[in-house]
């Protein structure tokens, strides 16, 4: 099968009931656990975290053989941070934005651009990896509000 070759763009908008600066140090916070966050089944592996960005390399074990990854992501505060991606079956440029909206909700707009390499095969279709997406950050969502709510009781609680 012959790779499809031209870019594809992703792109979702996800609500948040927490406050922006909350949001951006939660979704910036990369651990090990995320997958488990996500309900997916892969390995994290945190190469470096400081105030100015991240590396992380991703490794899920799938029918087919290995998927690795490896993600640098540079933050801008308080409301973007972008990645690049790269590995076995995947070459993203993602950017993530937030803005702000009256009561306390965050949105988030992930905009994201798949080349492919050629390993990966076709891009998947773009209604299918958006819905997969979307279920990705509802399930951030969930345990991004759990964690600011608790940090309302406990301020000296962390994420995750």
């Amino acid at each position: 099968m012959k790779a499809d070759s031209a870019p594809r763009v992703y792109e979702f908008r996800s609500r948040f009931h927490a406050p922006l600066p909350f949001v951006f140090r939660w979704c910036t916070d990369y651990t090990p656990d995320d997958p488990r966050i996500e309900r997916d089944d892969y390995t994290r592996r945190i190469v470096r975290k400081g105030p100015r960005g991240a590396v992380y390399e991703d490794l899920a074990d799938l029918p087919t053989g290995w998927q690795w990854s490896h993600v640098v992501v540079d933050f801008h505060p308080p409301r973007y941070w972008h990645a690049e991606i790269v590995g076995s079956h995947r070459d993203w440029h993602v950017d993530y934005r937030l803005s702000e909206h009256p009561n306390g909700i965050t949105e988030l707009h992930f905009r994201g651009v798949r080349r492919t390499t050629a390993l990966g095969g076709r891009n998947p279709a773009k209604a299918k990896l958006e819905g997969e997406l979307r279920g990705m950050w509802k399930n951030f969502g969930r345990a991004l509000e759990r964690d600011y709510r608790a940090s309302l009781k406990s301020p000296a609680r962390r994420r995750r």
